[in-house]
This record gives C-alpha cells, sequence and structure tokens, in this order.
C-alpha cells in the first residue's frame, strides 16, 4: 500500500506545552489535554478565554523497536491576537514556550486516533520515506483536528520533521 503524504510549512510561534512523562501516550494524552484546554479556556492570568487553534499537536518519542515511550508533549499554539504576549497559565505544568517553524512530512488518517494508531501511521510513512527524505528521528508529531464530539469525518496526521541536513 502505498502511503499519500505531503511536505508542508508549519508556522511557528508562542505554544501552550504540558509534558507528561512515566505514563503511556493514551493515558498521558488523557492528563495533558484538560490542562491545555483549561488554559485556553481562561485559566490563566487575565482570565482570557482564547479560543481554540488547530490542529493541536503532540510530540511521542519512538524507541528503537517503534513502540512509542512513556513520554509527550501537547503543543497548542496560541492564537495570533495573544501571539505578542500571551497570557500566563495559572497552573504551573503548563509552559510557554517558542517553537521555530517546522517543516514536515504529513500523511492524514481519519477515525479517533489512539497511540497505537499513531505509531502505524508513522511506520507507513518512514517506509513511503525511505532512501528519499530525511527526518528527525527522535520524536514525531501526532496531531488531531476535531473536537472529541464529532463523530464522523475525523481529520487526524502524523508529522515527521524534515532534517535540515
Amino acid at each position: 500500500g502505498d502511503v499519500s503524504y505531503e511536505e508542508r510549512a508549519c508556522e511557528g510561534g508562542k505554544f501552550a506545552t504540558v509534558e507528561v512523562t512515566d505514563k503511556p501516550v493514551d493515558e498521558a494524552l488523557r492528563e495533558a489535554m484538560p490542562k491545555v484546554m483549561k488554559y485556553v479556556g481562561g485559566s490563566n492570568d487575565k482570565g482570557l478565554g482564547m479560543g481554540m487553534t488547530v490542529p493541536i499537536s503532540f510530540a511521542v518519542f519512538p524507541s528503537d523497536d517503534g513502540d512509542l515511550q512513556k513520554k509527550l508533549k501537547v503543543w497548542f499554539r496560541i492564537p495570533n491576537k495573544f501571539q505578542s504576549d500571551p497570557p500566563a497559565p495559572s497552573d504551573d505544568s503548563v509552559k510557554i514556550e517558542d517553537r521555530e517553524g517546522i517543516t514536515v512530512y504529513s500523511t492524514q488518517f481519519g477515525g479517533y486516533a489512539k497511540a497505537a494508531d499513531y505509531a502505524a501511521q508513522a511506520a507507513q510513512l518512514r517506509s513511503a520515506l525511505e532512501g528519499t527524505a530525511t527526518y528527525q528521528t527522535d520524536f514525531y508529531f501526532c496531531t488531531g483536528y476535531d473536537p472529541p464530539m464529532k463523530p464522523y469525518g475525523r481529520r487526524n496526521e502524523v508529522w515527521l520533521v524534515k532534517s535540515s541536513e
């Protein structure tokens, strides 16, 4: 099976991040996402609801065997109108970080994605890129574009970050 993918530039900027370690990816995501959602929803020093941007992405860290380590980092791009002066999070596990723009190789799939789905898609994308592209191997991004209550037509992606070499 051929995997369709695209090369795409992703905007940098200030991101709200939450890192969770020592838990399997799906469990870590259930812990991290509400923290980011509360921050965006107004749990910050200005009491500001900022609205959602999509996608929400999270970095996962594959082991040598392709399984995912017990670690993830959620990245939520702060909306443009708050980029210059983002509100400070009330929860100290939420950090504000700058991230450079990145170029990614992206493949898309549907459904309610779990860690195993992302790992399988990443493996297929790595196979498709073999010998033609260089990308970072220590982590990759998993993204979601839809709210949890959207049952159909869901969009998820795996992003391998293009290496600068």
